[in-house]
């Protein structure tokens, strides 16, 4: 049984449904720099080369560059009113805590309320953590091995081989209070530091709290609405749902057939539909193009320890998050306009979430930016059905700033091929995901290179299943070149950027910590639901 979603399928049915939409990376905040640039993250900087692949603290220093553009900046300078309203995840601060170089209002945004982070599970108490295999790698395996090499000091000083000073057993005994005390800092702190809420450039709750979250986020959308009925708007929702940790308000609680994960879908869903009401009783359901997607596909390794799935389900398709499998990419692509586009559509043709960019810039009368490489297209033909194949010939798949796979729709053609050059290593190997590590990583041992590449024609199999080899496909080896030249003519058109994820970008940097109070030892407020005034500006 499904979740009840009437209101999204309200969207689907009264428009177009992309049952091939496709996210530009498979983790959240490389993909949201993609769409809203119309580019590769790899291109902007966005795409990491290390293990972690998305920003985890509000004091780190990389972000969505300032000389990017966005669809927000480009509809804002045509007249528009521009709303972000929840998770934005792109960065915060450069170099002081109150230059706010990635803010959302650095980048075409009027207004912004929501988290300038993520929703982890360490933001909700009970809930776990995510760093779980950090905290083994630099706690246990560490305080395993000054364990040992006490014990073994310890035997061969009774044993009168080896004469322990007594500062080597104390020296050991603090490094290992050292890590201890360390572990239970990062715990205590990780919560109030970065699990924040804010208003524009003010933090009016620190830490954030999940009570009637999604109710908060949805009235915010409503008042803009009735704010702008007679201007153009852009109002970004940007759902908290169904990221991890999982959340609901008490009249959702229990209320679906799908666990925590479910009632956080019908929750969600509920609130679409007072954004779809607003707009049918303001008389602007026939002025506004809805469109509804997600970063990602969902997340498999999201599994508690009673064994409750609070990652989602990716359905037939293979792999899920962090990885370019089908089930990590395929994404939700509904567009709705009444009179517009025309109801009940459904087009199973390749497109990006990188397409809303140029899509929505030119539906605003504005001009694409000539002086860099915009990889989404106008969606709008292929909507209208004035043409019927997708202007993406190919689509690259990163694995964070890794050329991870490329799709090829020839023209005049129904295959969809898929090459893969490398693929994650699941672990348990007969599972669908990587679960010792909680995400699949994206080189080095945790990956299989595949020479010649993994080749599958995803219009007759989708689910990923059966790679095709010279024997099974005559024109193997042909599919093959073609698709790798297509890969080595997109990398020439890369240029070198700054890299916004690198370790020195994305470790917590005290002098850039957001805090709401005075004392960095507290950072506790709560002026958004204790009616304590308004915040303080940072």
């Amino acid at each position: 049984m499904w979740s009840r979603t009437p209101n999204i399928d309200r969207i689907a049915k009264g428009g177009v449904k992309f049952t091939q939409h496709l996210a530009a990376s498979p983790l959240c905040t490389p993909s949201r720099a993609a769409f809203l640039t119309g580019r590769y993250p790899v291109r902007s900087g966005m795409a990491s080369r290390s293990k972690v692949g998305v920003f985890l603290f509000s004091a780190s220093s990389g972000g969505l560059p300032a000389n990017e553009i966005t669809f927000a900046k480009l509809l804002k300078n045509q007249g528009y009113s521009t709303a972000l309203i929840g998770k934005w995840h792109l960065g915060i601060n450069c170099n002081s805590r109150d230059d706010f170089c990635h803010h959302p209002l650095n980048h075409g945004f009027d207004h912004f309320y929501g988290l300038p982070v993520t929703n982890l599970r360490d933001c909700k108490p009970g809930s776990g953590t995510v760093f779980t295999t950090a905290i083994h790698m630099f706690v246990f395996i560490p305080l395993q091995i000054v364990g040992i090499a006490l014990v073994t000091l310890e035997a061969l000083n009774c044993l009168g081989l080896f004469r322990l000073p007594h500062w080597v057993f104390f020296s050991c005994l603090l490094l290992a209070a050292t890590i201890i005390g360390l572990l239970a800092c990062f715990l205590h702190f990780f919560r109030p530091l970065n699990c924040i809420l804010m208003r524009n450039h003010e933090v009016v709750q620190q830490p954030m709290s999940y009570e009637n979250l999604t109710q908060r986020l949805t009235r915010e959308a409503l008042k803009f609405i009735n704010r702008n009925t007679g201007t153009p708007f852009l109002l970004f929702l940007s759902y908290i749902h169904v990221h991890t940790a999982l959340f609901s308000a008490k009249e959702f609680v229990g209320k679906s057939k799908h666990g925590m994960y479910g009632d956080a879908v019908e929750e969600m869903d509920w609130s679409i539909g007072q954004i779809l009401k607003a707009l049918d009783k303001k008389k602007l359901t026939n002025k506004t193009l809805v469109y509804f997607t997600s970063d990602q596909g969902a997340h498999i390794e999201e599994v508690t320890d009673k064994g409750d799935i609070h990652g989602g389900s990716n359905g037939i398709y293979k792999g899920g998050k962090a990885n370019n499998w089908e089930g990590g990419i395929r994404i939700p692509g509904l567009l709705r306009w009444p009179g517009v586009l025309q109801p009940g559509t459904v087009i199973d043709e390749p497109t990006s979430n990188m397409d809303f960019f140029p899509t929505i810039v030119k539906l605003a009368g504005a001009k694409l930016p000539d002086d860099r490489v915009i990889d989404g297209r106008d969606l709008m033909p292929l909507l209208q059905g004035k043409i019927l194949q997708s202007e993406h010939e190919f689509l690259f798949h990163y694995c964070n700033a890794y050329l991870n796979a490329v799709r090829w729709h020839p023209r005049n053609s129904t295959s969809i091929w898929k090459a893969f050059f490398f693929t994650p290593k699941f672990k348990p190997d007969d599972s669908n995901g990587c679960f010792p590590t909680h995400v699949c990583f994206c080189n080095g041992h945790y990956v299989t290179r595949h020479n010649p590449p993994l080749l599958f024609d995803i219009s007759k199999d989708p689910k990923e299943r059966h790679p095709l080899t010279s024997k099974t496909e005559n024109h193997f080896h042909e599919i093959l070149r073609v698709m790798q030249e297509a890969a080595d003519n997109h990398t020439k058109t890369l240029s070198v950027v700054p890299n916004q994820l690198s370790w020195g970008n994305l470790l917590w940097k005290p002098w850039l910590q957001l805090c709401c109070s005075s004392s960095y030892l507290s950072c506790h407020c709560d002026r958004e639901t204790k009616g304590r005034g308004k915040g303080v500006r940072l």
